[in-house]
């Protein structure tokens, strides 16, 4: 009876799974950043690819660098369908050959986005980009009343202890370095001025994501510090004391990038997935909730936004500087390396 009664249970159990509707057997798996970032993948993207579409999206929240862990852990079975990754590590995932290319017939709506979004390699799309955001100085108001000039501010002795910038493990971390070996006019290739610098610097911490800098804002354990424009406006809106400066050696941007993976299980869904992310609405929506500059052409934002968009109120992606991430690539290993050295472990 024992045995009838398991045979009975698991014909059940098979029966039930061929019923259950294939929303339920098809979800789609779709790797995105954490915090208000997934927040606002989840309102301005998934909602409506499940409202039209009728397939359930099950986040699989990580950074850049976790989700291309997980995608290559899982290159010969994945269950990721679609993955959002940051430019650099959005090329990285390319030379690892994880990432299936996009096309005009499978994804219409990438004749709406701009140019500098579209991102291919031997002729095949690999990436698509969503969305602008730059890293800027975030500072406490309350401690801070006036807005920081020079990325040199960091180094003030005020600030001893109550400083952040990121990390290499965060996306920002590599590039940012580039950045700074810029604005310092470093000897080209040469990476020791930048590290002999910050090695001089007393941060409270150097930040591996997005969420720990806001957390460290937001409790008060950094007074200033490198922030993304879509973490410091959202702490603003959050009604907390934090200001947004750019300082007068500019700032770096990139963006938010699209994937198909390769041999993805829900290719199908995957692929409408990303045309619905490049829809007026959802760029709109993606504008509104995180200030990210549109990557789809003729959309509108409020005023408001639009100051806050990482080329202000008037500008375009014409007017981002944004690094060339061959070059950042070829060094990564090498600065990371050289992180651990001398940074991490000091």
């Amino acid at each position: 009876m024992a045995r009838i009664h398991g045979l009975v249970t698991a014909s059940a159990l098979a029966l039930a799974a061929a019923t259950a509707p294939a929303s339920a057997q098809q979800a789609l798996h779709v790797a995105w950043y954490g915090g208000n970032w997934g927040d606002a993948f989840k309102a301005c993207v998934a909602d409506p690819f499940t409202k039209a579409t009728g397939v359930t999206v099950v986040p699989e929240v990580g950074t850049s660098t976790v989700t291309l862990a997980k995608l290559q852990q899982q290159k010969d079975a994945p269950t990721i369908d679609v993955a959002w990754m940051d430019g650099g590590v959005s090329e990285l995932a390319d030379a690892a050959g994880v990432l299936e290319p996009i096309t005009q017939g499978s994804v219409p709506n990438l004749a709406n986005t701009v140019p500098q979004a579209i991102y291919k390699k031997d002729g095949s799309i690999y990436a698509v980009g969503t969305g602008y955001y730059s890293l800027g100085l975030t500072y406490n108001t309350q401690e801070i009343k006036e807005p920081p000039a020079s990325w040199n501010d960091l180094w003030k002795p005020e600030y001893a202890d109550a400083v952040t910038i990121p990390s290499p493990a965060n996306s920002s971390g590599v590039p940012f370095l580039f950045f700074l070996h810029k604005i310092w006019n470093a000897p080209a290739g040469d990476f020791a001025p930048v590290f002999a610098k910050i090695k001089e610097l007393k941060p409270a911490l150097f930040f591996d994501s997005s969420g720990a800098a806001s957390n460290a804002f937001q409790s008060g354990e950094a007074v200033i510090g490198a922030h993304f424009n879509v973490g410091a406006f959202d702490l603003i809106a959050k009604g907390l004391p934090i200001g947004f400066a750019v300082p007068k050696e500019g700032v770096w941007a990139t963006d938010a990038r699209l994937h198909l993976v390769k041999n993805a299980p829900r290719k199908e869904a995957a692929q409408k997935f990303i045309d619905t992310a490049l829809t007026p609405e959802a760029s709109q929506c993606l504008a509104e909730k995180l200030f990210l500059g549109p990557s789809v052409k003729g959309v509108k934002v409020s005023a408001e936004t639009a100051r806050k968009l990482p080329w202000g109120e008037k500008g375009s992606v014409e007017n981002l500087y944004l690094l060339n991430w061959a070059d950042v690539n070829a060094k990564r290993a090498e600065l990371v390396d050289t992180w651990n050295r001398e940074i991490a472990r000091k």
